[in-house]
């Protein structure tokens, strides 16, 4: 048995003092759509350690690992070649039992590795300023929108059409006791103009590039009617590995960037744990959530490192914490560090070069098929396809020859959203020449 410290009459004096009828009402944001009771769960009520080892090898040998079939999937995580020196080197034991230094200067090595982490981020987004990393992208987004609302003293974003949908939902989550989020209408392939939804109340502009349909964005014409209204530009980016190759949004005139940092240094991992990616103005700097590691000399002289912001509310006092987000990625930071490390700037350029190469290539295969056109008239390594039939249908259908084919759109957006016949692909340095003529001849067998 478990052991609860609390009675049955503690937790009924509990819920008397705060005038709820039962645990269920602290739960009222909660759609009942989204509550299953546990009896709908077939799950026997105990099983030897070595029994639920088999079942759960069972269930895990029914899924399609995107590294045994030719995987076109992206849409927020990507595939890409991890050097096998970066899982070697986060395996020693003084990084993998490394977590959030409580006593910081006595991990002068943990911090060297933050700050040279911060300093790659900043070069990457054309930032003056980095912090030690979020949790994921998604939750990176969320952060924002907040310091955007504490920087302006106002209580409205707006974000664009493109902007991926699990980013927009987790923000609308976490924001939403703060203020307002407003989407503009997805336009699939097209840049909405954003400056008739700027206004006085106006507190950030969110526009991501490449955008979730694959689409180069300049953010220099939204970044210029954000800021003619004393609003700021945040800027997503999904796929880090593209600031190897395009302009960084920080020279665009974008005031914040965040970024999922996945794609350098960490695989797929099922979904997890993945990396946040912050950086702004220096201007901005007291704003921004997370921690800071600076660089500093101690009393001999000698080089250190020190903890110079930590914004958090375990380290201040609640209610002047920026962040209520507890910790920095510390492991995924560092396996970025080290692949881009490895990479340096010129391996990052060509990386980026050839992620390029292999989409245009796929992408010029599938539009030579009858009844597949290409939505994205400019893109890195991710596009989107309108194909003559149900996107959804025909990427069940590859996927039983043994090809994942991409994301539907339709898995990202409602339904009634007019996106069904639409496929998001995306192609890395992993696809090879045979990976790319399997699906493009897949696709024209199952469209014909």
């Amino acid at each position: 048995m478990r052991f609860l410290p609390l009675t049955k009459d503690d937790r009924a004096a509990m819920l008397a003092r705060i005038g709820v009828r039962d645990v269920n009402a602290l739960f009222r944001d909660v759609p009942e759509s989204a509550e299953a009771p546990l009896a709908s769960f077939d799950l026997p009520d105990a099983k030897g350690e070595l029994e639920v080892e088999r079942i759960l090898s069972r269930f895990a040998g029914r899924n399609m690992a995107a590294g045994d079939v030719p995987s076109f999937c992206g849409a927020g995580a990507y595939r890409h070649h991890v050097p096998a020196a970066v899982d070697h080197l986060i395996q020693r034991s003084e990084f993998l039992t490394s977590y959030t230094p409580y006593q910081p200067e006595i991990a002068q090595g943990t911090l060297q590795y933050l700050f040279e982490f911060q300093t790659q981020v900043a070069l990457l987004t054309g930032m003056d300023v980095a912090n030690a990393s979020l949790y994921d992208g998604s939750t990176a987004t969320a952060e924002a929108v907040l310091m955007a609302f504490r920087v302006t003293k106002r209580g409205k974003a707006i974000f664009s059409g493109g902007i991926h949908p699990h980013y927009a939902a987790t923000t609308e989550t976490i924001a939403n006791l703060h203020g307002r989020v407003v989407r503009a209408p997805v336009a699939p392939g097209r840049v909405a103009d954003l400056t008739a939804m700027i206004d006085e109340e106006t507190a950030c502009v969110i526009v991501q590039t490449p955008d979730v349909f694959g689409l180069i964005r300049d953010l220099k014409p939204v970044a210029e009617a954000a800021h003619a209204k004393g609003a700021l530009l945040i800027a997503v980016v999904t796929e880090v590995v593209s600031l190897g190759l395009l302009e960084p949004p920080g020279a665009q005139g974008a005031d914040i960037v965040v970024a999922e940092g996945q794609s350098i240094g960490n695989g797929l991992n099922f979904g997890g744990p993945y990396l946040g990616l912050f950086a702004t103005r220096e201007k901005f700097i007291r704003q921004m959530p997370g921690r800071l590691v600076g660089e500093t000399t101690d009393a001999a002289g000698k080089r250190g490192y020190v903890l110079t912001l930590s914004t958090r509310e375990q380290h201040i006092r609640r209610d002047k914490a920026t962040s209520n987000i507890c910790t920095n990625s510390g492991l995924c930071a560092l396996a970025f560090t080290i692949h881009l490390s490895l990479l340096g700037e010129d391996g990052l350029v060509r990386l980026g070069a050839s992620n390029h190469a292999r989409a245009s290539m796929l992408a010029d295969k599938l539009v030579a098929i009858r009844g597949v056109s290409l939505l994205t008239p400019n893109f890195f390594n991710e596009f989107t396809l309108r194909l003559p039939r149900d996107a959804a249908e025909v990427v069940e259908t590859l996927a039983a020859r043994g090809i994942l084919a991409g994301v539907p759109a339709s898995r990202l957006m409602p339904a009634n959203s007019g996106v069904r016949d639409l496929l998001i692909v995306a192609a890395t340095e992993t696809n090879t020449d045979e990976d790319c003529a399997a699906f493009a001849k897949a696709l024209a067998e199952v469209l014909s």
